[in-house]
């Protein structure tokens, strides 16, 4: 194996584990391939590493599904939602450059981090107040928004499903990453199908990526279950001001 493929598959397995605890793999997958495939066009290497995200979810969904209840009909709506939606961020993707998003995100997260650190509580248990027609709204307008943002830009997506079961539909921070690997599966899926028609996958590079992306997702899985919410709450602000320090970078860098 060559020395670029190895350290993509190191890459690949690192994103893999923290995607399957609470999302944000991508920090670390997405740089490298930028860093480590310089001659290849920003789409070819996005819809590459969509492959290997898409295995790495589908085994952390899997041990997710084995110790977790799920409300399946929820579920099912939104990832139905989610498909078309990252497709059509995907195909924007092909055409026109996202960084012009990168300065709003910087403020997002900037509060989110604030937000989570000085509320101690917050993911920390399930509370739902709302009915279940609000529930499904949110479940809707989650799956639009953050799908197409999967499809556009990519990294962080899980996090920001995370963060999305927990303030909007009430879920703690177990719960909330179990759905979020769902939901994200589907939006995987759907880049997946655009990319493929457009014929932007470089395969040798995605299928052993893909292999060490599901290792560390089922690894990544594992240790959420045993470890729980307070552990996921403390991974959970590592990986967002991880996102933080990422999208400063590109801003006040020009990128």
């Amino acid at each position: 194996m060559e020395t670029y493929l190895a350290l993509l598959c190191l890459a690949a397995f690192a994103a893999g584990f923290i995607d399957a605890v609470v999302g944000g793999g991508g920090l670390i997958q997405t740089p490298m391939g930028l860093i480590l495939l310089p001659n290849l066009p920003i789409a070819n290497i996005s819809a590459t590493l969509k492959i290997p995200s898409f295995t790495g979810t589908f085994f952390a969904a899997v041990q997710y599904l084995k110790e977790l209840k799920m409300d399946w009909k929820l579920l099912i709506t939104m990832m139905v939602l989610a498909v078309p939606s990252a497709f059509a961020g995907s195909e924007l993707l092909i055409h026109v450059s996202n960084s012009f998003m990168k300065p709003l995100l910087l403020i997002v997260l900037s509060i989110l981090v604030v937000y989570t650190y000085a509320k101690k509580n917050f993911g920390q248990h399930t509370h739902k107040s709302h009915s279940r027609t609000q529930q499904l709204l949110y479940a809707i307008i989650i799956s639009i928004c953050v799908g197409f943002y999967d499809g556009f830009i990519g990294p962080g997506t899980g996090s920001f499903f995370v963060l999305a079961f927990i303030t909007l539909l009430g879920f703690d921070f177990l719960n909330a990453s179990a759905n979020a690997k769902m939901v994200n599966l589907a939006t995987n899926f759907g880049s997946i199908c655009l990319f493929v028609i457009k014929g932007k996958i470089i395969w040798h590079i995605a299928l052993p990526m893909a292999v060490c992306n599901g290792l560390g997702g089922y690894v990544g899985a594992k240790l959420a279950i045993s470890k729980g919410n307070k552990f996921i709450r403390i991974f959970f602000l590592i990986v967002i001001i991880g996102t933080l320090i990422r999208f400063a970078y590109d801003v006040f860098s020009g990128k």
